[in-house]
């Protein structure tokens, strides 16, 4: 069965708020082939963070909150340490509707409504500001292009989906 775009905006927001209810929610890290070691939620989807969010302030609302839904706790509820994560680390932030959105290291966490399984990064680099996160808390960013080749076999060695090198680091 394919999903259109915005079944799967309404699965995510309603996934979302099923986590939200239960008032714990869990993030651990889990190992993808792309990236590397990154931060996910209990059912291993990445979660990212909007780099343009600078002091722990959320801008991402409305039809953005739709494609990006944030990773919520219910009230005063705290975010739980799995493997792999700092729980020092682990903060929330007050959202401008009045939601708590959980934080790995200072910065807001957010689902992505583009990616459906476990282990798929499609967020990463949207619009040059969304970014996974690694356990260190610092965005996963793409390394610099490395100087293209005429080779056929080169030519998708930089490519998210054909790639088995992970090229990424994990600093600005």
């Amino acid at each position: 069965m394919r999903m259109t775009p915005f079944a799967v905006v309404l699965l995510l927001a309603a996934a979302t708020t099923a986590w939200a209810a239960t008032g714990a929610v869990s993030v651990k890290v889990a190992k993808n082939a792309t990236l590397g070691s990154i931060v996910v939620n209990a059912k291993g989807m990445t979660l990212y963070h909007m780099t343009s969010e600078k002091g722990g302030k959320v801008a991402c609302t409305g039809a953005c909150a739709a494609t990006w839904p944030p990773l919520l706790v219910n009230g005063k509820a705290k975010p739980v340490a799995g493997a792999g994560i700092v729980a020092a680390k682990l903060g929330t932030v007050k959202r401008p509707d009045g939601k708590v959105q959980v934080t790995y290291a200072g910065s807001p966490l957010y689902a992505y409504s583009g990616d459906t399984a476990r282990g798929d990064v499609n967020g990463e680099g949207v619009e040059s500001v969304w970014f996974a996160l690694a356990p260190t808390g610092k965005v996963v960013k793409p390394a610099p292009a490395a100087a293209s080749s005429s080779s056929t076999a080169n030519s998708t060695a930089g490519s998210a989906s054909t790639s088995t090198t992970p090229g990424y680091d994990y600093g600005y």
